[in-house]
């Protein structure tokens, strides 16, 4: 296991939640990075906030590991974007993963990504680069998540479901058996996915209809 010290880049709710299964884990967290000037210093669980992402320059790329500290609610460009750059500098992102999941042993887990508490991920599931799984949601055998998305709390995605990138899956959705959505969408919180949703729509309700195209 790497045993380099982490700094996560963000100190909102998300990196919050992260910072705490960090600790759990036993991971050193040096600190947390954040573009306000009023929240430098200040802590968040006893982890000093150390300045904005010039802090960095401290940091060799090759001492340390970053942990991208920012959620979304329906747009995963940032977070895309965060990644991306600090992996131009070859920086390497930590992946993330709650003491409480529950992982079968053949599950591959891209780097960078959050597998946040009480999570399910059954046998044949892969979970791409920089994507959250978030609290208590579940991925059925054989699903496959691309890179830099978001399943939000309590999503259910049955079997052989394919999520593509930057895509957001809302709090609470279901996606029966089967079923593929597309890159950069949309799936509304609590929506019932019974169909296939193609890239770049807003699905919402039950069962799921294309709302945005």
């Amino acid at each position: 296991m790497n045993k380099q010290p982490a700094i996560i880049i963000g100190a909102g709710g998300h990196a919050k939640v992260v910072l705490e299964a960090l600790l759990r884990s036993d991971v050193t967290v040096i600190g947390l990075l954040d573009v306000d000037e009023e929240r430098h210093g200040s802590l968040v669980l006893g982890v000093p906030i150390l300045g904005d992402d010039n802090m960095l320059d401290l940091y060799p790329a090759d001492s340390v590991r970053l942990v991208n500290g920012l959620g979304s609610t329906q747009d995963l460009s940032r977070r895309a974007s965060l990644y991306r750059n600090f992996k131009e500098k070859k920086y390497s992102f930590a992946s993330v993963i709650h003491p409480s999941a529950i992982i079968a042993r053949d599950v591959v887990i891209g780097e960078g990504a959050h597998i946040m508490a009480g999570v399910i991920l059954q046998p044949g599931v892969i979970i791409g680069c920089n994507s959250i799984i978030n609290t208590a949601a579940s991925v059925d055998h054989d699903g496959i998540i691309g890179d830099h998305v978001h399943i939000a709390p309590g999503v259910v995605l049955s079997g052989n479901v394919c999520i593509g990138e930057r895509t957001h899956v809302g709090t609470g959705a279901t996606v029966i058996q089967g079923i593929t959505i597309g890159s950069e969408a949309v799936i509304g919180a609590g929506a019932v996915v019974v169909r296939d949703i193609p890239d770049r729509v807003t699905a919402v309700g039950i069962p799921a209809k294309v709302v945005i195209k």
